[in-house]
């Protein structure tokens, strides 16, 4: 090996490691069980020769790159990091790199990921449109193998999301359970012009549990501030205050502007839960850590991921079968911000 040139191979690695190449194949795909001793041996063995395999090669042979790419529209909320977390993971897991993109709801994004897809560039996109009215996959003649995440749904793709009407009915009965009447709603948007699929579902959701509740619906009491964030979530309350309405519970469509809304609130001297309850969405990290924690609608992410990922294997391989859509459970996460005490 002294005299090796050259980038190494994994005939090298092989010789190096005293397996065959195949061994070496099997430790750099894991596609095969390998002995953890033997899986050792030939990491050593790549390390010492500073060998790279060489994916592109591979991908020529089989069609594919061995990279999926996932498109989302923000990438600074903490719910977008704790599902790449889990995507990057999942993907990591069936031997995928995962490329990371940010839309910012721009339809000429998702084309020119599109564009990479159908080039043969990544082999195959989760995709998580705002409106679909916008989405460049309503246009799109020649699908590439394509997942949608999110409340956005259109019968030329398979799709994962939660029941965001639903979960978000539930939460506003917890409230009302609670004994809330003046519940203010923070994301909702009414104007079908410029409102998110999101925000139109999550909407309906709180106006089913006031339909049910036979609580009168007051427009006054829905404020809309975009993008979704703690700052939105504090001037929410500015905006509520300014309009002089009562309010004795805060339904926010993420934990991100709930947070937002417990800061805004504390600020005014305004306490949760005893004078306003405080519900949010999503239960990112952040929920278990604000004061008080935040009750919020939790569904499993890795759960999310899995299905999104295996929903795209499976689109890879079989292009023909018919668009499939997956709901994966939400649950009410009950915790000190709609909990009062005496």
């Amino acid at each position: 090996m002294a005299g090796r040139t050259g980038r190494a191979t994994m005939k090298d690695v092989a010789m190096l490691a005293g397996v065959s190449p195949k061994t070496v194949s099997n430790v750099v795909t894991g596609t095969t069980f390998v002995r953890p001793d033997t899986v050792a041996r030939v990491e050593a063995a790549m390390e010492t020769l500073q060998f790279v395999p060489n994916f592109s090669a591979r991908g020529l042979r089989n069609g594919r790159s061995g990279t999926i790419a996932a498109a989302l529209p923000d990438l600074t909320t903490a719910f977008s990091g704790a599902l790449l977390h889990c995507l990057v993971e999942v993907a990591h897991e069936r031997g995928f790199a995962l490329q990371v993109e940010e839309t910012a709801a721009e339809p000429e994004r998702e084309y020119a990921l599109l564009s990479r897809a159908r080039a043969h560039l990544v082999d195959g996109l989760i995709l998580n449109p705002i409106r679909l009215e916008d989405s460049a996959v309503t246009r799109a003649e020649l699908l590439p193998p394509v997942v949608l995440i999110g409340e956005v749904e259109q019968p030329q793709t398979d799709h994962v999301g939660i029941d965001s009407r639903g979960a978000a009915r539930d939460i506003t009965r917890h409230v009302i359970e609670r004994g809330a009447r003046r519940i203010a709603v923070v994301g909702g948007d009414r104007d079908a012009e410029r409102a998110t699929a999101t925000s139109r579902l999550r909407l309906a959701g709180y106006h089913d549990a006031l339909d049910e509740a036979g609580i009168p619906n007051d427009a006054a009491l829905e404020v809309h501030h975009f993008p979704w964030t703690p700052d939105s979530g504090a001037s929410a309350i500015g905006e509520l205050l300014a309009r002089d309405v009562a309010f004795d519970a805060v339904v926010a469509f993420t934990d991100s502007i709930a947070s937002g809304v417990l800061h805004s609130l504390h600020a005014r001297g305004i306490r949760v839960p005893d004078d306003v309850l405080v519900t949010g969405f999503d239960d990112v990290e952040l929920s278990r850590f604000t004061t008080p924690q935040l009750t919020t609608v939790r569904f499993d992410l890795t759960t999310f991921a899995r299905e999104a990922i295996g929903l795209l294997e499976s689109r890879m391989s079989d292009r023909s079968r018919p668009p499939r859509s997956v709901t994966v459970p939400h649950e009410v996460v009950v915790r000190g911000s709609t909990t009062r005490t005496g």
